[in-house]
């Protein structure tokens, strides 16, 4: 695999774990000063910078995310793509102090180690370069 595939797919990571981030970041946020569901929610959620953020984040990963598609299979590129599980379960524990049991660190684990097999067996069967 190329070093600017793995440089933009690790980039697209963050920018989502990012975007995710700033939207629970909004939310609760907006749960804090009491604000729930109704028409005056939707406008102070269109108004929060944390929810412009998390946009922002997502509206620069698409243009990277469209350039790691062109440079990787799109087999090998997606299952890459879940590294941002591991992040966001990572970002809500280090970063929200949310509580993530053993058995959730157990399935972050298992999805990295499934996406160093999927890197590893196609730099092996040279799917990449």
């Amino acid at each position: 695999m190329s070093a600017l595939a793995l440089i933009l797919v690790l980039i697209s990571v963050i920018l989502d774990v990012s975007g995710q981030l700033l939207f629970k970041i909004g939310l609760n946020r907006l749960e804090a000063q009491g604000i729930d569901a109704g028409r005056h929610f939707w406008l102070a959620l269109a108004r929060s910078p944390w929810l412009i953020g998390g946009v922002a984040s997502y509206a620069v990963e698409i243009p990277l995310w469209t350039a790691v598609l062109g440079l990787l299979p799109l087999s090998v590129a997606f299952p890459m793509a879940s590294l941002s599980y591991c992040g966001v379960a990572a970002a809500a524990y280090f970063v929200l102090g949310e509580k993530v049991p053993a058995r959730r660190w157990l399935a972050t684990v298992l999805i990295a180690a499934g996406v160093a097999v999927v890197a590893g067996s196609a730099s092996a069967a040279g799917v990449v370069s």
